[in-house]
């Protein structure tokens, strides 16, 4: 879990940096991540459980579907996050998106590779 919010943070300020039309707040930065993670880790398997059902193509596009939806909800809630224009949107959630998976493969070796020299 700290892992994956640690990668949605992480595309959260990847994509603020290369996008012109997105931005984070300060402090109300930490509560759109937080409030980013909880949509998203809630939606998640209710989209899924919906693409299963439905149509096989949309078992591959779950994930971007859940990270515009968390996205949508989070500049709707939260101060910290503020997304103009429809390719901005369409960008973010794919550097997002990206940022996330990447990172949710490379923490976890990073830390057993961590962990494992520690045993050494």
């Amino acid at each position: 879990m700290l892992l994956e919010i640690g990668g949605n943070a992480l595309g959260l300020v990847l994509a603020a940096l290369l996008l012109k039309d997105m931005s984070l707040g300060g402090t109300a930065f930490l509560i759109a991540v937080l409030i980013f993670s909880a949509i998203s880790m809630i939606a998640k398997p209710l989209i899924e459980k919906v693409a299963l059902k439905n149509v096989e193509a949309l078992q591959g596009s779950s994930s971007l579907i859940t990270t515009f939806i968390a996205l949508v909800l989070t500049k709707l809630i939260s101060d910290g996050l503020d997304i103009d224009g429809v390719s901005t949107w369409v960008i973010a959630t794919v550097i997002v998106w990206l940022v996330t998976l990447l990172a949710g493969i490379i923490l976890p070796m990073i830390f057993l590779k961590k962990v494992i020299e520690e045993n050494n």
